[in-house]
């Protein structure tokens, strides 16, 4: 009422809207409005502030701002119908000025204001959420580890600038801190990153607590991430636990995230640097002469000296072994009972065909493992090598796919002596594994016929020197393994007595000296008119 009286006040003294809106203190379209209100209700300059009853200003009032009974006005009403889905929009990160648009298709039309005051004061939007101040802990204990972009420094390889990060380590009890410059965020720059930390540090702390970087978390969770293997063995190896970050919680390491801005802009920006190497030098040396010789703001104390004397002699001893980065895979068995790990090729054990191992190579060996199990350990091969141990493959097979000529030979004397000589003139050969499908069609036929038949066959094929499973299979078709005459007609070329035996009686066990395969009856070749005469003329 005081604010409405002291406005009709001024215009009936003649006032003008901007004098009225600078002595008054409100807007000029809430001062035009109160006029517009005053003068529809009768009010005139020319008689004066006698003018200004009660009354008078109950009606400007009443017009001007109607009575509200929840204290909010229509287009804020209408909003409130639409309060889970402007919620829903503002948790899905869309700006205020989007939603702005979407009520609209709705058909949802307030001016922004209306929908901006009831975003903040119902909604809680752009409100920043408050902060509890955490404990340091204690000395020695906590280290914070964040990546920042710095800018770019020439390659001299490449001849071109490249974007440089930054690995920034703080220690969240005395803030001394150190940076390693790199060009790449990968698992091999995090780790050399880490080592270079120990270094310059004189030692390892108990907690890291990174950011939710690819080379170290491999799936992001509140309570439990999953760590990436190579990482988590590393950690394991020098002894400090990992306790990342929340995605998108800056709060949850707020140490060295004021230190990314620091190192950007006291130590990187406006200096040149030859290369990545001399970037690295500097860095260091900044960190320990520089940021850690400054009086911190939060501590009222230098870094560096709170560190010395009350962190290093607590932190755990330093590397003095490099660490051999392993690389951890999750290969497919193939139907030949391999896996690829790093381009080369490994046997594995028992029937695991199309199942996933996991695969863990490092310099020297490829360890695989199955639910957990360990069931094969290969030295490491050069890419488009194989390793094969032959007891990962089955017996059958075995001694082809290994060429094993020994085993071969070995595979077949167990069926007979005879059978065993065979297969090693068989095998001996200037390629003698071209001959191996020979010698299993003839392990295969002791399998079909029985070992004793195929060692008299072999028995009979020695003795004339016939090398050729063909002819064995031959023999044991027509039964012909014990027939001697049959020896002797293969080697020359004549039928068998076996398939005439009714031209004559059948022959004797005596073995006949083998004839030539092309010598005739003398009598083919008489000229008079004797017995081979008769003998070729037709009956």
């Amino acid at each position: 009422m005081i604010e409405v009286k002291e406005i009709l006040r001024l215009w009936l003294e003649g006032r003008s809207l901007r004098a009225m809106t600078t002595l008054a203190g409100v807007d000029r379209k809430t001062v035009r409005r109160y006029v517009d209100a005053a003068e529809a209700a009768g009010l005139t300059q020319e008689c004066g502030p006698v003018q200004l009853s009660d009354e008078l200003l109950g009606t400007v009032v009443a017009a001007v701002r109607p009575d509200r009974p929840r204290g909010v006005g229509t287009a804020r009403e209408s909003l409130e119908a639409h309060r889970k889905q402007i919620a829903a929009w503002l948790k899905q990160d869309l700006t205020l000025a989007k939603v702005h648009v979407l009520l609209g298709r709705r058909g949802v039309v307030v001016p922004y204001r209306t929908l901006h005051r009831y975003a903040v004061t119902e909604l809680g939007f752009g409100r920043r959420r408050p902060t509890v101040r955490v404990a340091d802990g204690r000395p020695g204990e906590e280290l914070q580890v964040d990546f920042g972009r710095l800018g770019l420094i020439p390659d001299p390889v490449g001849g071109v600038r490249r974007v440089t990060h930054g690995l920034i380590f703080t220690a969240v009890y005395s803030r001394h801190m150190f940076g390693y410059p790199t060009h790449r965020q990968t698992l091999e720059e995090v780790i050399a990153g880490f080592e270079a930390a120990w270094a310059f540090f004189g030692g390892v702390f108990k907690v890291v607590i990174p950011d939710n970087m690819k080379a170290i978390v491999d799936q992001a969770d509140n309570t439990q991430p999953r760590l990436n293997d190579s990482f988590r063995e590393y950690a394991q190896a020098r002894g400090f636990a990992v306790d990342p970050a929340r995605v998108r919680h800056p709060r949850d390491k707020p140490r060295v995230e004021k230190c990314v801005q620091y190192v950007r802009s006291s130590f990187f920006a406006g200096e040149d640097f030859t290369d990545l190497a001399d970037c690295r030098e500097r860095a260091a040396s900044w960190c320990a002469h520089v940021a850690g010789e400054r009086i911190h703001g939060t501590t009222c104390a230098r870094p560096g000296e709170v560190f010395t004397a009350e962190e290093a002699p607590l932190l755990l001893a330093a590397p003095t072994q490099v660490f051999a980065i392993p690389v951890y895979t999750k290969p497919k068995v193939a139907p030949d009972r391999h896996v690829e790990v790093a381009r080369a090729l490994y046997s594995v054990p028992g029937e695991l065909i199309g199942q996933r191992l996991t695969a863990r190579a490092d310099a020297q060996t490829v360890k695989l493992f199955h639910r957990g199990q360990l069931i094969k350990v290969h030295p490491r091969q050069e890419p488009g090598r194989r390793h094969t141990d032959p007891a990962d493959l089955p017996s059958e097979v075995r001694a082809y796919a290994m060429r094993d000529l020994d085993a071969l030979a070995r595979r077949a004397s167990g069926h007979g002596e005879h059978i065993g000589a065979y297969t090693a003139a068989l095998l001996d050969h200037p390629l003698p594994w071209t001959k191996m499908r020979q010698v299993y069609r003839l392990l295969g036929l002791v399998r079909h016929h029985g070992a004793d038949r195929v060692e008299q066959a072999c028995t009979r094929a020695l003795e004339v020197e016939a090398v050729n499973v063909g002819l064995i299979d031959r023999m044991l078709s027509r039964g012909l393994e014990t027939d001697t005459t049959a020896d002797n007609n293969t080697a020359t070329g004549q039928p068998s007595t076996a398939s005439s035996a009714t031209q004559g009686p059948a022959p004797s066990s005596k073995v006949v000296p083998a004839a030539g395969r092309f010598v005739r009856d003398a009598g083919e070749f008489a000229t008079g008119t004797g017995a081979g005469e008769q003998m070729r003329r037709p009956s």
